[in-house]
């Protein structure tokens, strides 16, 4: 096959979970063009090359952001495909994390190994963690589902750690980059944020690696066994900082899922005043970046995060 012939993947029905029999073959499949999804070309004609009879169970992107993520299976092996657009910038965050830090999770199939990547194509493919999100799954409001999680991010915290003097700064201009973006908070709260952003320390910060996005959307459960997903925003940060998100949902509903993950964790990182900063730095990056992509729902939350933030 060259490359200017169509390429075709075969295609379970997106319509369904495709039901996988011994074959590790769909019960119902058809063909797809690969030019009828979100690639580009060098993307596709990496992926003729790694995947050239690949089998396409479910197309998993988010729709929000513009990451194409395809469930395939590959011979034997089951698959996430991982696409970035023009504007992407999760990918190669996705690609160090892989590089750099996952080995805890990898090593015991926490977490899924990278098998295939092309950095300036934006494009990856990992091995497919098996089980259901824990979002919106029984497991959500069980509390070991949470020591697991805590545990798990012990493990990923604990393996390195640098300081950082410039950490607080940086923070600060993105904040306050945010707050220069179309948004819907109210002017006399956006100057409240800025009068107290632009009074917060810059002293040096002790970063570790993070998930950046550590909550039941990226965790799933197998056979009561925790595992984790999506790592388009690990990045060196305070370890507080994969608590906020946690700490604006689940643990603001449920203070037993709080008790839990603390225990499975360990200890508490959160200090009072960089706690503080922190929170009010995630509340104005949700209120913003839900604005602006259409999310009402999750604006709402950011709203709520100011006004509790600055309570």
């Amino acid at each position: 096959m060259t490359g200017d012939s169509p390429f075709t993947w075969i295609v379970a029905p997106q319509s369904s979970k495709a039901p996988i029999g011994g074959s590790g073959v769909p019960d119902r499949i058809f063909t797809v063009s690969l030019d009828h999804l979100e690639l580009s070309p060098e993307q596709r004609e990496l992926l003729r090359t790694w995947l050239p009879a690949a089998i396409l169970i479910r197309d998993h992107s988010w729709g929000l952001v513009g990451t194409t993520v395809l469930e395939v299976r590959h011979g034997p092996d089951h698959l996430v495909v991982k696409a970035g657009d023009a504007n992407d910038h999760h990918i190669a965050r996705e690609l160090r994390a892989h590089q750099l830090w996952l080995s805890p999770w990898t090593s015991t199939g926490h977490a899924g190994r990278l098998r295939w990547s092309d950095g300036n194509a934006k494009l990856l493919v990992t091995d497919f963690v098996p089980g259901e999100l824990v979002l919106r799954h029984p497991s959500a409001a069980k509390p070991d589902t949470y020591r697991q999680a805590g545990a798990l991010l012990a493990r990923f915290h604990h393996q390195v750690c640098t300081p950082d003097a410039d950490y607080e700064a940086r923070e600060n201009r993105k904040s306050l980059g945010w707050l220069d973006q179309p948004h819907r908070i109210a002017p006399d709260v956006q100057q409240r944020l800025r009068s107290e952003i632009n009074a917060w320390p810059t002293s040096t910060s002790v970063l570790v690696p993070t998930h950046g996005d550590w909550q039941p959307r990226n965790w799933v459960v197998d056979r009561e066994v925790v595992r984790v997903i999506d790592f388009g925003r690990a990045d060196l940060r305070p370890a507080a900082c994969d608590f906020a998100r946690l700490a604006a949902q689940e643990f603001r509903r449920n203070p037993h899922l709080e008790a839990a993950f603390l225990d499975g964790y360990g200890t508490d990182p959160r200090e009072a005043h960089a706690w503080h900063r922190i929170r009010v730095r995630e509340a104005i990056g949700t209120a913003v970046w839900a604005y602006q992509v259409g999310d009402e729902a999750f604006e709402a939350q950011g709203h709520r995060m100011i006004a509790e933030a600055l309570d």
